[in-house]
């Protein structure tokens, strides 16, 4: 057993030393697709940031806890099996691998989108940065109890709800066509404007005139199972807790300043609390990740236009957190 000041440590190292293996291999398939846009980085600040932020990343699901959403699926026992008596499964790594497939998608669709970077090519550095991210806290990170494979009855809260086949279909199309509206307004309004003006280099801006809302929506499939699984899942399998009794027995006409600063700040159900800091979590990871890869690694790019499309996923992530808070709460808007 290794001790536990040295897992996060060996965690980072772990996954930048998977990360060069994994590139170093796929080189030969994608023929260098990304060193042909990719700006040089010559200032020990550039490279020192970009290993800085992967380790932010990986600082984020460690100490936040995202070593596993528990992930509920029917499983068919023969034909006795009945819908309250569903085994569960834990995957460790999932919430963290979402949120990764949620915050590095962005630069890669921008770079297959306006630089005609081959779809294959956005796929591998895809898979690449998520099992990347996946096997070192598969490997190093204990499952959390909340996650074990076999819980008590009653430690999920709404496992119906969870398992309910239409359930996990809408939400995920819920988000897929928040982010696909977000991005065909962008692509619509202002964003081919916005591209001319801060991004030199483009090789092809027809996307944003050409591009189907349908399609749109249909290619963000993936982004919206990821944004379900990080968000919404967790936040309707949330039990109430110490939280959520302070907040009933609060009292306005005996709390103390402090207790009512902390009801009217804070008091929402653990539901609400956790789609709160999940959402909040999506947004400054997303945003600060794609800012950086985008305005740090293109070559040609301006400070204002990587915050511009970066800009697009946050808004989109916020959307997202927004209708989910909306739909897990709608018996509990007040709280």
């Amino acid at each position: 057993m290794l001790p536990a000041a040295l897992r996060f440590p060996l965690l980072v190292v772990f996954s930048l030393t998977l990360s060069s293996v994994f590139y170093s291999l796929s080189s030969a398939f994608t023929a260098g697709d990304l060193s042909s846009v990719s700006r040089s980085l010559n200032d020990w600040w550039e490279v020192a940031g970009l290993v800085g932020w992967k380790a932010t990343e990986l600082a984020v699901g460690w100490w936040g806890e995202y070593d596993g959403t528990f992930f509920l699926l029917p499983y068919s026992v023969g034909v006795a099996t009945r819908s309250r008596d569903i085994l569960t499964h834990s995957y460790p790594g999932i919430d963290l691998a979402s949120l990764t497939l949620l915050s590095h998608y962005p630069p890669l669709y921008l770079l297959t989108t306006f630089y005609d970077i081959r779809p294959t090519t956005m796929l591998t550095s895809l898979v690449i940065d998520i099992l990347t991210t996946y096997i070192p806290f598969r490997l190093l990170r204990p499952v959390h109890p909340t996650h074990h494979t076999s819980p008590p009855k009653g430690a999920v809260a709404n496992r119906s709800i969870i398992n309910d086949f239409g359930v996990r279909l809408w939400t995920t199309a819920l988000a897929a066509a928040i982010y696909g509206v977000v991005v065909y307004t962008s692509f619509y309004t202002w964003l081919p404007v916005h591209l001319v003006l801060y991004f030199d280099g483009l090789r092809d801006i027809s996307a944003a005139h050409s591009a189907a809302l349908p399609y749109l929506i249909a290619s963000s499939f993936p982004i919206g199972y990821a944004a379900r699984e990080f968000i919404f899942t967790p936040a309707t399998g949330a039990r109430p807790d110490l939280g959520d009794i302070r907040a009933k027995a609060f009292n306005p006409e005996t709390a103390s300043l402090r207790e009512t600063l902390w009801y009217n700040v804070w008091g929402f159900s653990k539901r609400t609390r956790t789609i709160i800091q999940r959402t909040a979590t999506l947004v400054a990871v997303a945003g600060t990740h794609t800012w950086l890869q985008v305005f740090v690694t293109v070559e040609g790019t301006e400070f204002y236009g990587a915050a511009g499309w970066a800009g697009i996923w946050s808004a989109a992530a916020a959307l997202t957190g927004s209708a989910y808070w909306w739909v897990a709460n709608v018996d509990e808007v007040s709280n």
